[in-house]
This record gives structure tokens, C-alpha cells and sequence, in this order.
């Protein structure tokens, strides 16, 4: 029950005020910490408070997915040949506008078997407070580029900077879109130290995780190749997140024929 948590806080809110009689400090108080609750269920999307999103593979077998954010830049070509040279196949949610500047990176991603998803147009830094009417246009403006220019059509969507909301959440829904998260966060755009980077990853990983990093900067291409390292020595596999909903459906296919 996602909202489980939440249920619980109100609940003890209510339990507070009526033992300590009401009173203003109380009152704020509660208001002030259900503010941060909330404000907590936005930016986390593991929680999946407002929407249920993929955060990690249920799987038995040690394999991750690698995910890049942001994309197509000019670095990404780097991040094209590494995993090429490696047989390594990820999934990148890219941004529209980005496409546009970059447009036969974009081509060349999809046709090295890359698995695309939605980022939206501009990755806006107010995403958190659009209406979702303009939520439906950044999301549905994406789709009319990835299709101009690369003749795809995708129904994976990750929120920029994993922010949801009811308005992001309605946006989905009309789109109809599934949301996709993480569960292993490398952070690679505030911290600059590589050997940081590549700890955070590494030491988070777990059967089905999903690995959030971003095809922008030299600093994470550089994480990539030691994380690629790791993988191997590891034993882990790769899957890309198209590969969560084909598994799903082979396996209701197989049920079904029982």
C-alpha cells in the first residue's frame, strides 16, 4: 500500500493534537511536518506516492540496467562506443530539444539497439510546478521529435530529476506513459569526484537494480569504464528496461498456455 506511511503520519498528527488539546504551536508543528512528508513523497520516486514507477527488475539472477538521463550530447558518442565495445546495451531517456541539436546521435543510439525513453522536451527547471496540461505538452512534444527524427515511438518515461506530482501524475496517465525510476542513484551531476561516484554505484548494486547516470561529462564516461570492469569481474549482466515489460509479458503468455 504505497500511501501506507503517509496514512500513518496523518493519523499520528491527529493522535497529537487531541493530546496536547489543539493548541497553535501544535497545530504547526503537525503542518510543518506533513509539509516535509509531502515534499519527501515529490522528490523521492521510489517511494511512489503519487505514481508507481519501475524502480528495479524483479529477478533472481545478478543482472542491472545500466540508464542514462539528459541525452544525446556531445559526449555521448563516447558513451556509444564503450558499451559497443563492451556488447553492452542500456536505455537512454532523452531530452527533445537535445535530440534536435543532436539528431544523428540520436539515430545512431537507436540503431546500435538502445533501448529510448521520454525526458521530456526541456527538462525545465520549474517541473515540479507546471500545470499538467503543460506536463502532457513537454512529454507529448518529445514524442513528436523522437519521431521526426528517429522514427520511434516509446512509451518509457522518467521525470526529470525523479519529481512527481498529482499534475506529473495526471500528465502519465494521459500519456500514457509508464514511469520509470532508479534504485541506485550515482548523483554524477553534483559530485565531481570520480572515485565517488564509482563507490555510490558499486556499492549499492543488487539483483534487478536500475543505475541512474548521465551521458553528459567526461568524469562519468570515465566511472562508465570502471563500472563495465566491475560488472564483468562481478558477473553481472545487463538488461535494458524494455526488457522488464517483454519478461512480464513472456511470462503471462506462459502462464496462460499452462
Amino acid at each position: 500500500m504505497k500511501h501506507y506511511p503517509f496514512i500513518l503520519f496523518y493519523l499520528f498528527c491527529n493522535v497529537f493534537i487531541y493530546a496536547f488539546q489543539g493548541t497553535f504551536w501544535v497545530y504547526f508543528f503537525c503542518f510543518l511536518g506533513f509539509t516535509v512528508v509531502l515534499a519527501w513523497g515529490s522528490f523521492d520516486i521510489t517511494l511512489g506516492y503519487f505514481v508507481n514507477s519501475i524502480t528495479h527488475k524483479r529477478t533472481k539472477i545478478k543482472e542491472v540496467a545500466l540508464t542514462f538521463d539528459d541525452g544525446p550530447t556531445e559526449f555521448t558518442p563516447k558513451f556509444l562506443d564503450i558499451l559497443k565495445e563492451n556488447n553492452v546495451k542500456a536505455t537512454f531517456f532523452c531530452i527533445g530539444k537535445q535530440i534536435e541539436k543532436y539528431p544523428k546521435t540520436f539515430q545512431r543510439i537507436i540503431a546500435e539497439g538502445h533501448t529510448i525513453g521520454n525526458h521530456t522536451l526541456s527538462h525545465s527547471n520549474t517541473t515540479g510546478f507546471l500545470s499538467a496540461s503543460k506536463m502532457v505538452e513537454e512529454i507529448e512534444k518529445c514524442d513528436e521529435v523522437m519521431l521526426k527524427v528517429g522514427n520511434l515511438k516509446t512509451d518509457l518515461y522518467r521525470p526529470p530529476f525523479g519529481v512527481t506530482n498529482p499534475n506529473i501524475a495526471k500528465a502519465i496517465k494521459k500519456t500514457h506513459k509508464k514511469s520509470i525510476g532508479w534504485n541506485v542513484r550515482s548523483l554524477d551531476t553534483i559530485t565531481e569526484d570520480e572515485k565517488k561516484i564509482y563507490r555510490k554505484v558499486t556499492k549499492g548494486l543488487k539483483k534487478g537494480s536500475i543505475i541512474l547516470l548521465h551521458d553528459t561529462s567526461e568524469k562519468t564516461y570515465n566511472v562508465l569504464v570502471e563500472l563495465l570492469l566491475f560488472l564483468e569481474h562481478e558477473k553481472f549482466s545487463t538488461f535494458t528496461i524494455e526488457n522488464i515489460f517483454t519478461t512480464k509479458r513472456t511470462k503471462l503468455l506462459h502462464n496462460a498456455h499452462k
